[in-house]
């Protein structure tokens, strides 16, 4: 990291103390705690208040959590009554004074309540674990969404990419952050220290990911790469146990194979456009001779896609999968308009383009499940990614190479019903 970097870890990993060993807590019911915190105007009894709600908090039961979500996303909601009137006064003389009373209206006291806690040395996690909480048990609550925005408003500004710590995963990481990785790999299951040794250990092999300082210890999302000759078609190729490797200045293609959120309470705020990014342009500075990056890819809506649609497929007909991942990649829409499939969604929206489909590419149970083991190559153009991420938002156009259009032409998209 950097000596700055270093630095922020240094502050934040420190420990407030709300009192001394053997003081007697506050026993105050938590939502009273709540409000008092909320009120309070001293540095000192806003802390001990911070503290004494953190350390209760996570004492609490599924039931009690939820209750004081729901306490704090009514009690310390917005007034649209005062909302409407510092409007009003806004619009009739809009000065300093306006706009300053129409701000503090219509920002909710729960966002006050969140930046307190967060005054706590060490609290971000504690916060990402207290949303994390909120998505299990509220997430389909509407009382609760509201709460939940305040969360995804003030992560996104406290984990935005000037705050984010790169570092690469090596095999001689340490223990704890290795742990980590096998607990988090969402895409690939890591079976073993082997089979992490074989991921990490290579000249051929890389992994990164995002750390914030406040975390030094957690990594927020992590990417694993491959150096290759070519790009890649198939992952228990490329994952093979007797696989041989290559020199890092032999590969010409780095193919980014797994990437991984690592924490439950920052869904929805986005690292993984960042991360791919830095580590392409990383690598190569790195590796000149590093001419392709591209992703190997699932494609996790496929097969329930088809089910929907009433489209029978066969995974022993490599053609036939490849022409029926092309079409779904291409063609398959949600409602907005946007592709069908969150990978997908992913990658364009990064302004990567569809560069090849593949047949028999995950043979893995998973594989076969999801995807009827397609996997597919989205290619990251570092030239042409930003024009690329414009085209896409505007237009919603999907961008894909000749061969994977031509494969689309060739799939037969008729419902079995209707044959």
């Amino acid at each position: 990291m950097t000596l700055l970097a270093d630095l922020l870890s240094t502050v934040f990993e420190r420990r407030y103390r709300r009192r001394a060993p053997g003081a007697p807590e506050d026993g105050r019911p938590l939502t009273e705690l709540a409000e008092a915190l909320v009120g309070s105007a001293g540095e000192t009894s806003g802390l001990a208040l911070a503290e004494e709600i953190l350390s209760r908090f996570v004492t609490l039961g599924d039931d009690e959590k939820l209750a004081f979500f729901r306490y704090i996303a009514q009690a310390l909601d917005i007034d649209p009554e005062t909302v409407r009137t510092t409007l009003d006064e806004y619009e009739r003389a809009p000065s300093k004074a306006s706009y300053r009373a129409f701000a503090a209206a219509v920002e909710p006291a729960r966002q006050e309540f969140i930046r307190r806690l967060n005054h706590v040395p060490g609290a971000t996690e504690n916060l990402v674990k207290m949303r994390a909480d909120l998505l299990k048990l509220g997430g389909d609550d509407p009382e609760l969404q509201a709460l939940d925005l305040d969360f995804r408003h003030l992560f996104a500004s406290w984990f935005n990419r000037g705050f984010l710590v790169l570092r690469p995963i090596s095999w001689e990481s340490p223990a704890h952050i290795l742990e980590k990785i096998i607990a988090y790999e969402a895409v690939h299951a890591i079976d073993s220290w082997d089979d992490l040794r074989r991921r990490l250990e290579p000249a051929d092999r890389r992994c990164f990911a995002f750390f914030h300082p406040s975390m030094p210890d957690e990594p927020l999302i992590f990417v694993e790469v491959a150096l290759t000759r070519g790009t890649p078609g198939s992952i228990q190729a490329l994952l093979a146990e007797n696989r041989q490797a290559i020199a890092a200045d032999q590969a010409d293609t780095a193919a980014f194979y797994s990437i991984s959120n690592c924490q439950a309470g920052l869904a929805s705020i986005s690292f993984g456009n960042s991360l791919i990014k830095q580590v392409a342009s990383d690598l190569a500075a790195e590796l000149p001779n590093l001419k392709t990056f591209v992703t190997l890819s699932p494609i996790p809506g496929l097969t329930r896609w088809l089910q929907a649609e009433g489209l029978e497929w066969d995974a022993d007909q490599p053609q036939q999968m490849r022409a029926l991942a092309a079409h779904y990649l291409l063609r398959a829409k949600s409602r907005g308009g946007l592709p069908y499939d969150p990978v997908a969604r992913f990658h364009l929206g990064n302004g990567a383009i569809v560069h090849a489909v593949h047949a028999d590419a995950d043979t893995s149970e998973k594989g076969r499940a999801q995807s009827g083991g397609a996997m597919v190559n989205y290619l990251y153009d570092l030239s042409k990614v930003a024009q690329n991420h414009e085209n896409f938002a505007t237009t919603r156009d999907v961008v894909a190479s000749a061969d994977v259009r031509a494969f689309a032409e060739t799939a037969d998209p008729t419902p079995k019903r209707e044959r």
